[in-house]
Order: C-alpha cells, then sequence, then structure tokens
C-alpha cells in the first residue's frame, strides 16, 4: 500500500520532515517546491508507515485503498509526478532545517507580529523555538487566523484543518494573542518597538485588484462574497442579488472556483459545514442555476491549481463543462507535470454533456470584459497569439454578451501601504532583504506583503523561516535594540485606547 496526496494540500511540508525515507517531494530546499501546487508521495518508495498522516495538519495524505471516488484521481497525479523523476543522488532523508542558535542578552528575544494569519502563526511558530522567547500577535478582528478562516471555502473542510495546528501554536509558553487591536490606529510602530526588540508584519494582501473598464462598479469582489459566506464581522449582513438565473465570476483563481462551487452547492451539504448562517439562508433561496467562470487567455493559463480543478469536477450534483471551442492550447508546455494534467481534466469537461443538470458550471476561455451592463456583461472575445517569447490575447472584434444577475471580479489580491514602511507600488510589496525591511527601524516582512499574493498556505511556513533567521541574526549581532519598558505598560495602555479589545487571552 502507499500512501496519496489529496485535494487538501496546503505545502507546509511537515510531511517531508516526518517521512522516514524522503519519498514526499519537492521538499522546500528543491527549485519547484515554491511553484508547486501540491507535494506528491512517490509510490515507489513509499513504506506505508503513516507518519505523514500523522504530521499532515489538513488531512491530504491518505492510504490509497480509503480513497473515495474524489480522491481517486490523485493517485495517477502522484504516480505520474514520479515517472521520469530519477531517486539518484536523494538523501535517505529530506534535509531538516537548521535550528536558530540565539545569543544570550540582557533581555530574551521579544517580538510583536502584526496580523495573525497562517505567515503571522508560522513566524511566532518560529520565534517560539527560541528560548525564553516572547511573541505578542496584535490582530484587528475579534477573531485570528486571517484568510485561513475568513478565505477558505466552508466545503474545504480538510484545509481549514489547518486551523488546529495554529491552536496548538497559540498554546505555546510565550504567546500572547491581541485581538481588536489596530496597529496604525491604536498603537503605533514605535510604541510597539519600545516594548519589543522587532516588529514582524504579516499584515497579508488585504485589497482586491479591481476591474477598470465600464460599469465596473456593479462587480461585486470574490472576497467579499467569500468573506461573507464565512461570517467576516465585515460582510456578515450583505445582500447579493441571487435571484437570477445565471451568475458570472471573472477571473479563474482557485477563489473564483470556490465562489462557483458555493453558489452551485446543496444547501443541505453546505448545511453540514461551518458556512455563515445568514448566507446559508439566502443561498437556500437563491435561483442561481449556472455559473460562468471567464478568463481573458486560454486554457494552458488557467490561474486555478489542479487540486481545485478535481475538486470542483467531482463536485456532488453539478455538472462542469468547458465549450470545445475554447480549448485554444497555444503556449501549452505539457511538460508540465501539473499542466498536462489539468489540460486532460479539461479535455474530459469539454466532452460532458451538462443537460438535465440541476446546477452547472461552466468554464469559458477568450473571454475579455469589455463593459458591464444593467444585466451581464459584454466580453470581447479574443484569440491567442504567439509572439516575443510571450502569448498574448489579442481581440477578434467579436463581442459576445452574457445574461447575468450577479457578477463577481476574481482576479487577484493586492496589498495597501503600511503606515510607516518603504512600499513598491510595482509588486505591491514592502521592499526587503530576506525578510528585513528596506530603511526602516526593526521592521521584517513576511508572506503576501513580503512576496506577494503568490503560495498557498502552507507555502507561509518556509517564507516565515527566512524572516526569523534573518531576525534572529540581528538580534544576535545586536542590531536590535533592547525594549525600554515591559509589555505590560503596553497592555495598560491600549487597555485605555481599546477598551473592548481582548488583550492576551488565550485562544482556542
Amino acid at each position: 500500500m502507499t500512501h496519496v496526496v489529496t485535494q487538501s494540500c496546503c505545502n507546509d511540508a511537515s510531511c517531508v520532515q516526518a517521512c522516514p525515507v524522503n519519498c514526499i517531494h519537492p521538499t522546500p530546499d528543491e527549485p519547484d517546491f515554491h511553484t508547486a501546487e501540491m507535494l506528491y508521495v512517490d509510490p515507489r518508495a513509499c513504506v506505508d508507515c503513516g507518519a505523514c498522516v500523522t504530521a499532515c495538519p489538513v488531512g491530504a495524505i491518505v492510504p490509497h485503498r480509503k480513497l473515495d471516488g474524489a480522491q481517486l484521481p490523485f493517485l495517477e497525479i502522484n504516480a505520474d509526478f514520479y515517472r521520469d523523476r530519477s531517486r539518484d543522488g536523494l538523501p535517505v532523508l529530506a534535509p531538516v532545517p537548521p535550528r536558530l542558535k540565539v545569543r544570550a542578552r540582557p533581555t530574551p528575544a521579544r517580538v510583536a507580529i502584526v496580523g495573525s494569519g497562517p505567515a503571522a502563526m508560522y513566524a511566532a511558530d518560529e520565534v517560539l523555538t527560541v528560548p525564553g522567547a516572547r511573541v505578542d500577535v496584535y490582530e484587528k478582528l475579534p477573531t485570528p487566523y486571517g484568510l485561513a478562516r475568513a478565505g477558505v471555502a466552508p466545503d474545504h473542510q480538510g484545509t481549514r484543518r489547518v486551523t488546529r495546528q495554529f491552536d496548538t501554536i497559540a498554546a505555546q509558553p510565550g504567546f500572547h494573542l491581541h485581538t481588536g487591536v489596530e496597529v496604525g490606529r491604536d498603537v503605533t510602530h514605535e510604541e510597539l518597538l519600545r516594548h519589543h526588540h522587532a516588529v514582524v508584519y504579516a499584515v497579508g494582501a488585504s485589497a482586491d485588484r479591481r476591474l477598470t473598464v465600464p460599469g465596473a462598479e456593479a462587480a461585486v469582489p470574490a472576497t467579499e462574497f467569500t468573506a461573507w459566506y464565512n461570517g467576516h464581522p465585515d460582510h456578515a449582513h450583505r445582500a447579493f442579488d441571487l435571484s437570477h438565473r445565471r451568475a458570472v465570476v471573472i477571473g479563474n483563481g482557485n477563489v473564483a472556483l470556490d465562489v462557483a462551487r458555493v453558489l452551485t452547492a446543496d444547501p443541505d451539504r453546505l448545511a453540514a459545514t461551518d458556512i455563515s448562517p445568514a448566507a446559508l439562508a439566502a443561498l437556500r433561496g437563491s435561483r442561481i442555476e449556472e455559473v460562468w467562470v471567464v478568463g481573458r487567455r486560454g486554457p494552458a493559463h488557467s490561474a486555478f491549481t489542479l487540486p481545485e480543478l478535481v475538486g470542483l469536477a467531482n463536485a456532488p450534483d453539478v455538472a462542469v463543462s468547458v465549450p470545445a471551442a475554447d480549448l485554444d492550447l497555444t503556449g501549452a508546455d505539457e511538460t508540465s507535470h501539473s499542466l498536462r494534467h489539468k489540460l486532460r481534466l479539461l479535455r474530459e469537461l469539454a466532452g460532458r454533456d451538462a443537460a438535465g443538470a440541476r446546477r452547472r458550471v461552466v468554464l469559458r476561455y477568450l473571454l475579455a470584459p469589455e463593459r458591464l451592463t444593467g444585466d451581464g456583461v459584454d466580453f470581447a472575445r479574443t484569440a491567442l497569439e504567439a509572439r516575443d517569447g510571450a502569448v498574448h490575447a489579442v481581440p477578434t472584434g467579436e463581442v459576445e454578451h452574457v445574461e447575468a444577475g450577479l457578477v463577481l471580479a476574481s482576479i487577484g489580491y493586492r496589498a495597501l501601504p503600511v503606515p510607516g514602511l518603504p512600499f513598491d507600488e510595482a509588486s505591491g510589496t514592502v521592499p526587503h532583504t530576506a525578510g528585513r525591511v528596506t530603511d526602516a527601524d526593526a521592521a521584517y516582512v513576511t508572506g503576501w506583503i513580503k512576496r506577494g499574493p503568490t503560495g498557498f498556505i502552507g507555502t507561509n511556513k518556509t517564507c516565515a523561516r527566512e524572516t526569523v533567521a534573518t531576525l534572529v541574526r540581528d538580534y544576535n549581532e545586536g542590531l536590535l535594540t533592547e525594549p525600554a519598558a515591559d509589555v505590560a505598560e503596553l497592555e495598560a495602555l491600549l487597555r485605555s485606547r481599546r477598551p473592548d479589545a481582548v488583550l492576551g487571552a488565550a485562544y482556542a
């Protein structure tokens, strides 16, 4: 028997370190780790010990005989990853990251972390490997964990299990969570530094990229819609028009597929998840029968990952299809493992008959939004053209009008400037060197504010490890000033400013 990595893989590589025979790849030290859509178990080397199952924080690894129908495609996906890969030269065990070594100083390491999403929690975990270290996490919302809580679809229960790992991190000695505190409004960077050696910003990319076509204001940002069905306090009481037969999602990343899946799911199935009760009630009354997920370029440039496509294609009671005319594969590199399987599945979907299905998801390509109208979207039909080493979507002059009552824009995230820190508008990131902010006093970054909105939940683990290693090196070299006051003084100040904040309480 071998084990198989399935859809909910978060790429945090806990399984890599647990495996006694180094059969899970890519590992964090391999060049394709940061672009891999998931990790893969080598069926030739797996010894069926189950260590990876225990280590995985999201329950993504399953013995192959226990795969259900929706998971079966991952058996071939895992095996195919290794067909052209040799194990020659691989170490018996995957390399283990070196432990942080800290020079004794008058005050043990004391670090403030702004934000409490995955990047923040992994950074806290790294800092707390230092003996005597203290971490204070400042979160502006009443609850922690950022997009791991508010951005993961409610029917992805496996992925949501990663919050249990964060609960374990939060239970460590030296961890202190402060909710309802917004840095920049309730407390300044300078005030944090008066009480800590350093401040790590893990604030993510909290803004949406916006459409710029006429009528774009009528489109709902998909991230607001996901926040609504996840019960985010800023969006819990929103209302959306679910009274028409069709909805359109512009963009085709993982969030777009999440939205399409939730809009077409059987509400009785959603009731078994932790979806917002208000959203569930609205979806029970929904008249939406069909959701279009629309991309400007061709299938080879789909922004969604292979695991998400497999999950959508196997969604119960929903027909997923692709018009055969949209399958322009110009620029497709079918030597890429994930793209090869993605295109294979899209070809299968192009042959499926969606007639008679209760609800449908249609993946459309080669359509660029031109104008939002009162009853839908005008799309310009595009064609793919390879030139200058790249594939371009060029207008054909044809226009296709798509009627829809609800139009959602899902074209990506963008970070906002952090008060007091430099900001690169082009990349939407804070300039840094290995996590140390350029031209800022004892400031560090990790997560999307550091590298842009790329990677997966677990990618933040290796990202945070690099940042904290830089911070500890600076601490050892005496580059971080000793705190002038105890954190208790700061907590008293915050209580006077934010009586409703919850300071230093354990969270579980």
